[in-house]
Parts: structure tokens; C-alpha cells; sequence
């Protein structure tokens, strides 16, 4: 009898090496709650020694050894932007065209509607008078859909890195309205760069603004919370 499918689990890729290391640490914990070492792999669709279709062929090639009968691919993604709409599938169809192995991708992490409840549970605590959930934004349409309805939940104004409405314009929104406790939630899985430059411009606010005390809470990260939302995502 042959054994169930083979998970890949694909982010964006980066020079820093935290989120890659969060990466593997996710990859792990999934592959603990599946009982197996090399049913979970991991690839990058940007940055990687291979281009994405490369890692995937030879993950496949892995499986076929392994004697799983497919491989899905999951997208570390939050946002339904240009790399999961595009980007991920276009490398997708040319494996497909090079493995004799049934290749699904699944649907991206940000669709899964308990996601919310990792920040809820974070922020249960917290006495800030505002919050402002802060995303890297997609220009694509409907792109930012998910981040204004999980502000909305948790009682946040969504604010994009990449795209109007700025950190800063949020952050002198709520100054005007009188909020001295401003608690930032920064919507991105992993610590890297961004998270790195959020910090240092928060930093910069706060110089201008003194009278207000900002918090920034870290990125999601991996986590066996996190490791089940992925499970409940993919089927056997």
C-alpha cells in the first residue's frame, strides 16, 4: 500500500535567514503531528538555489522515491497577492510537466478563518487604547480584503508597509483622537527585514510623538498553534 501525499511548504524566500529558520521550525512541527520525518519539505519561491519549479520537481522526485502518492503544495502566504495568484501556480504547472506525480496546491495560510484567533489571543491582555494591524499590502484587487475584515475583528485600523494608509498616517490618526497606549500588530508570519525596518520606524514616531507609548508585538512565528492551522488546510 502506498503511503498518503507529501506536503511542500512554500514562503517567499529571503537573504535574512530568520525566516527561513522559522520555515524549517514550522516544517518540523508539522512533520511531528504527521508521524513523519520526510513527508514535509520546504521551498521558496524567490531567492532559492533552484527556481521554484526546481525545488518542487525535486521534492517530487523524493516523494515518488518515498512512494507518496501526491504532493501538495502549501503557500506561506498571508494575503491573496500576485505570488500566490500567479506567481506560485505558473511554477507549479511547468513541474507538473516534468513529474509523473499529481502536484495540488492548496489554499494559502491567510484563508484559514482561526488565523485571526492567534492575534486575539495575543492581544486578550493588552490595555491599549488603539491598535493598528500593519500588513506589507497588495495592489492587487481585493488583495487587502483579509486585513481589513481581521483589523476589524480584533478592533484595529489596518495600515499597509507598501501602500496608503501608512503606519505613520494610522499612527497620527489615532494621536489626533486622543489614544495615548497604541499597541502595533505586525501581520507578517516571520521576523526579517520588514519587521526589522517596522521597528525602526515605529522608533522614529515615537521620537515625534512622546507623549504617546507605543508596543509592537512580534510577528506570528512558528508555532504548533500555527503547525494545525496548516494540517487543517490539507487533506489526506
Amino acid at each position: 500500500m502506498k503511503s498518503p501525499s507529501a506536503y511542500l511548504l512554500v514562503s517567499h524566500g529571503s537573504r535574512d535567514p530568520r525566516p527561513q529558520a522559522e520555515v524549517e521550525k514550522l516544517a518540523f512541527l508539522v512533520s511531528q503531528k504527521l508521524e513523519s520525518g520526510n513527508r514535509v519539505g520546504t521551498a521558496c519561491l524567490e531567492l532559492g538555489s533552484l527556481p521554484l519549479h526546481g525545488q518542487i520537481e525535486a521534492f517530487g522526485a523524493r516523494a515518488i522515491a518515498s512512494q507518496f502518492t501526491s504532493v501538495q503544495i502549501v503557500p506561506l502566504f498571508l494575503l491573496p497577492g500576485v505570488h500566490v495568484m500567479e506567481d506560485i501556480p505558473s511554477e507549479v504547472d511547468i513541474a507538473r510537466s516534468k513529474l509523473d506525480l499529481p502536484i495540488e496546491i492548496r489554499p494559502h495560510l491567510g484563508v484559514h478563518p482561526d488565523l485571526g484567533r492567534l492575534f486575539a489571543n495575543q492581544l486578550s491582555s493588552d490595555d491599549a487604547e488603539g491598535k493598528i494591524l500593519l500588513s506589507h499590502g497588495s495592489r492587487r484587487p481585493q488583495g487587502n480584503q483579509p486585513v481589513q475584515a481581521l483589523a476589524a475583528g480584533l478592533g484595529a485600523l489596518p495600515a499597509y508597509w507598501s501602500i496608503p494608509p501608512s503606519l505613520e498616517s494610522r499612527v497620527k490618526e489615532l494621536a489626533i483622537a486622543g489614544k495615548k497606549k497604541i499597541c502595533i500588530i505586525p501581520y507578517f508570519l516571520f521576523p526579517g527585514g520588514i519587521s526589522d525596518a517596522i521597528a525602526r520606524a515605529v522608533d522614529v514616531i515615537s521620537q515625534e510623538l512622546p507623549a504617546v507609548n507605543f508596543r509592537m508585538r512580534a510577528p506570528i512565528g512558528a508555532s504548533t498553534e500555527l503547525a494545525d492551522l496548516i494540517l487543517d488546510l490539507v487533506e489526506e
